[in-house]
């Protein structure tokens, strides 16, 4: 009897460590691991799960009282993409198919307001965003090709809350007055006027073939993935730069070989929305194909890359950008963009799609 006890004892000790591992673990990524189990977090989602996510009251009375309110609402830090599916968080869908396109954040801060105020790019100003790489085509992605760009590092660092606690808080329009008070916001202030555009851009009807949703909560956004990719065999996958604390300027870089279509043309993007918690604008819009691929700039630093190709712009506002830089009609040919590092695709993995 004796001689069992050693090893008793130490089983019950890995019991315990697991047990307390578990407990510690934020409850948004309880419930991925338990729903995606052969899925990998990607980093752009691992860096929202709040530190004190084990106690949901911490978490609300956190955001509640402000703190972090700085980094929670970005106002100067948003990147093209940002801008190409919204100026703040103005619907994806007006920038594409309502009203004229806002200028990408690349363009100079003294021809923004005459962009802004209908007044098309000069000649000169578009073949500069051309060479920026703001919009570009699917060959333009083969080995060797190089292009200008820039991956700045993640500025709204609003974390994930529990879907308990994002549920017990208003998200509606008709509820402002309410959201305000609830997180500490004048409702005159710049912080009100970024909640209001967010809440109204998740409020906007889609366009034909869209399937839209604003996901406040990390399960609320894997639910509404795998439904409409119709499958739990999934990959999560979002641009990262690969060393860590490097800074980010405008970098030339090279294409490696390795060019990696993901599966299918089933394909979810979710969008970082500027909010005092973490919430992701989702959408699934057929057809649209999604890459993978390996950059390199002339300083050396490695980026892997998520790139969007949109196969039918025939919806399109025929005077977006995208057609003045690349000097195509709507319709015509497949356009392509990166994502930022804070927005996610989502695909079936190869054995499901």
């Amino acid at each position: 009897m004796g001689f069992h006890l050693p090893l008793i004892f130490a089983i019950l000790s890995l019991a315990v460590v697991a047990l307390a591992n578990h407990a510690a673990q934020p409850a948004p990524q309880l419930y991925w691991n338990s729903v995606l189990p052969n899925t990998q977090m990607p980093r752009s989602i691992s860096e929202l799960l709040h530190p004190d996510s084990t106690n949901e009251e911490n978490i609300v009375n956190a955001v509640g009282n402000g703190k972090g309110k700085p980094e929670i609402f970005p106002l100067r830090n948003r990147n093209y993409v940002q801008s190409h599916y919204g100026v703040l968080n103005r619907n994806y869908v007006q920038s594409h198919y309502k009203k004229r396109p806002p200028p990408p954040e690349n363009i100079p801060f003294a021809n923004r307001k005459k962009y802004a105020l209908g007044s098309p790019p000069s000649d000169n100003q578009l073949l500069h965003y051309k060479e920026l790489a703001i919009f570009f085509f699917e060959k333009d992605m083969r080995p060797g090709a190089t292009m200008k760009f820039q991956f700045p590092r993640n500025s709204n660092t609003a974390t994930f809350l529990p879907r308990e606690s994002a549920q017990s808080i208003p998200f509606s329009s008709n509820k402002l007055s309410e959201i305000f008070n609830h997180f500490s916001v004048k409702p005159t202030s710049a912080e009100a006027k970024t909640i209001k555009q967010t809440i109204e851009a998740c409020e906007a009807p889609g366009i034909k073939g869209e399937e839209k949703y604003c996901a406040t909560s990390l399960e609320s956004m894997v639910d509404f993935s795998t439904s409409k990719l119709r499958t739990r065999n999934v990959q999560a996958i979002s641009t990262e730069v690969l060393e860590k604390g490097a800074t980010m300027p405008m970098h030339k870089y090279t294409k490696m070989p390795g060019l990696k279509k993901l599966a299918g043309d089933r394909v979810v993007v979710c969008h970082k929305q500027n909010y005092p918690f973490a919430v992701f604008y989702c959408h699934a819009i057929k057809p649209t194909a999604a890459y993978v691929l390996s950059l390199k700039g002339d300083d050396g630093v490695k980026v892997k890359a998520v790139a969007i190709c949109h196969l039918d712009t025939s919806e399109w506002n025929p005077k977006h950008l995208a057609f003045q830089i690349l000097k195509v009609k709507p319709g015509t040919i497949p356009i392509c963009h990166f994502l930022p590092t804070d927005h996610i695709v989502w695909v079936p993995n190869h054995k499901s799609a």
